[in-house]
Formats: C-alpha cells, structure tokens, sequence
C-alpha cells in the first residue's frame, strides 16, 4: 500500500477533520446501535479507501489502513453513490469476507452512505452490525444518506478554512417526516454542533 496523502482535499491530520470524524463515527454508531462505525475517505490519486476514523471494534488499529477503492460493498457505494443495506451479509458476493477477517471483525449486516459533496464522493460512512430494527427500514437507510450527505459538507468546510476565508455554511438538512424523530434529532443535533465549530475562529 502507498504512503500517506491528502485525502479528496482533507488533510487526514488536520485536528479539526479528525475530531469531526470521530464524532460522526461515535454517533452514528450509538444511533444505530452498532457493534461499530468507520469513515473511509477516498484517495483519488491512489485509488484508495482509507479508514480514517473508527467507532467500537478495531477502532485502535484500523485507522489509517487502505484498500482498494473498487474492492467489497464500501467500494460498491463510492462506484455507485447510493447507499446500502445489507441484512445478512453472508448472502452478498459484493462482501469482501476475505478483507473484513483480516481487521478481525467480520459483521453479519451493514448500512453503507457516501459521503457527497457537490457531484463528487468523498467517501463511505459505514455501520456494521447495525440493531436488527434498522437493517429492514428504509428510513433508517435515508438517516445515514442525511447524516453522512450533512458530514461531508462539514468535511469540506472544514477544508476550507485553511485556506481563504469563506463564509459558506452546511446546507439545512431537508425535511424527513418519514424519519423517526429520536434518531433524527440526535443527528441533526451533532451536525448543528459540527456547525458551530465550523464557524468558530480559527
């Protein structure tokens, strides 16, 4: 594997990229109930997925591995630009077993969103062993599209600020009435948060 490198314009050591990372990881996976979350970044240079933030299982070693953007259902979903649900992977030929036992956890069932912004992916926003009820519901599969759509705006920005000033912000998130309001609200409360620092001085 190659060294490491900017990531689709976000510096992976940038401090604020990092604790935005690890705060989307943390509540995604506490909103899904997950055994664990990660955000691969895309390295378009070396056509790479990076893991570079980590949530429950493998979270103290997996950071900062790579693998190819085109291998498994992570690379599925930055080819595509669609999320996924898969309730039983043990089903799915697009699962890449062979890499999920070599981070010593292999799931039984994920959620997948890219991370969008503008017309380009940035990346994958994953949950791994989400709770059951949120493996067959369709509006559980728009949250994650929301949150990790609103991350990568964050993401972005946060970019940004290392260069000129600007004064764009992350876009409101739509209305879901369909969504259910607990999970959402504590969603939309951490991008609010995510905002705020945005928005703070340097």
């Amino acid at each position: 594997m190659s060294g490491a490198s900017a990531v689709s314009g976000v510096d992976p050591v940038d401090p604020l990229s990092a604790e935005l990372l690890r705060s989307v990881v943390d509540v995604a996976r506490a909103i899904f109930g997950a055994e664990a979350s990660s955000v691969f970044l895309l390295d378009e240079a070396a056509h790479e997925l990076v893991f570079q933030a980590v949530s429950g299982r493998g979270e103290a070693f997996l950071v900062g591995r790579r693998f190819p953007a085109d291998s498994g259902i992570a690379g599925w979903v930055v080819t595509s630009g669609e999320p996924m649900i898969v309730a039983d992977l043990s089903r799915s030929a697009a699962f890449d077993r062979d890499f999920a036992k070599s981070t010593e956890f292999v799931p039984d069932a994920l959620m997948a969103a890219p991370l969008i912004h503008g017309d380009r992916v940035l990346g994958v926003l994953e949950v791994l062993d989400p709770a059951p009820q949120a493996r067959s519901s369709l509006g559980e599969l728009d949250l994650l599209a929301l949150f990790a759509r609103q991350a990568a705006t964050a993401l972005r920005l946060a970019d940004d600020r290392r260069g000129p000033a600007r004064t764009a912000r992350p876009a409101d998130p739509a209305p879901s009435p369909d969504l259910a309001e607990g999970p959402r609200s504590r969603a939309l409360d951490l991008l609010e948060d995510l905002r705020s620092v945005l928005q703070s001085p340097v």
